[in-house]
């Protein structure tokens, strides 16, 4: 991956006067990293949102902090929107040491073809998205692939204990979670449903003709008129 690069400007607003910054095309930054001291910043964002795109949350970004002569390797840790507008509304930066382990979540991503779903009966639950990692910032994945070509019928399952990263990688979740696993496919009962709904609408139908229908004359009797 290309060397991702933000540069960055130290920040006076604070609290809620920050949307103002917004209205600018300016968001709040916050930096922060294990025994690093936090930092108030702002950014353009169109900038921002082009930094999101190609480094998500494992790409390394080398941050230039203004007025600072050496730029800083960060990660994003969480950014927020507005739900409505989708607009950007902060970002949070983790700083950290070529050095020193991080702990992050990488993206699962699952690849191959499975067996399994060659028939219709079947069909491929993707039980979970992400894995906890620990490793150097320079070793970080950008994702993880899984193969599912092991999958071949119903109650196969991929979990974390078969997934391999490497020396360099380590995963923290339980190893018995699941990944993946092929299940079968649940049987439609809407026919059934129609054919009964109809049913007891043909039955409404005749009791109401029945309830509304006139009194015939006995024979020899004529009708009284109203």
């Amino acid at each position: 991956m290309d060397k991702i690069e933000l540069q960055v400007a130290p920040r006076e607003i604070l609290g809620k006067k920050v949307r103002h910054l917004r209205r600018q095309g300016i968001t709040p930054v916050h930096l922060f990293g294990h025994g690093v001291e936090s930092l108030a910043l702002q950014c353009n964002t169109g900038e921002l949102e082009r930094v999101l795109a190609q480094a998500g949350h494992t790409g390394l970004v080398s941050l230039k902090v203004d007025h600072e002569k050496r730029s800083r390797s960060v990660v994003v840790r969480e950014f927020d929107r507005d739900w409505r507008k989708g607009q950007l509304l902060h970002v949070d930066f983790y700083q950290v040491k070529m050095g020193e382990k991080i702990r992050l979540e990488v993206p699962i991503v699952l690849v191959g073809e499975a067996p399994a779903l060659k028939s219709k009966d079947n069909m491929l639950a993707h039980e979970l998205g992400t894995l906890t990692v620990e490793c150097l910032p320079a070793k970080i994945p950008d994702n993880i692939e899984v193969d599912i070509g092991s999958l071949t019928g119903p109650g196969d399952a991929i979990r974390i204990k078969d997934v391999s990263l490497g020396e360099d990688v380590t995963v923290l979740n339980d190893p018995e979670l699941v990944v993946a696993k092929i299940s079968y496919r649940p049987v439609e009962k809407v026919e059934a449903e129609v054919v009964e709904e109809v049913e007891e609408v043909v039955e409404a139908e005749e009791a109401v003709e029945e309830a509304g229908a006139p009194e015939e004359a006995a024979p020899g009797e004529e009708k009284e008129e109203a």
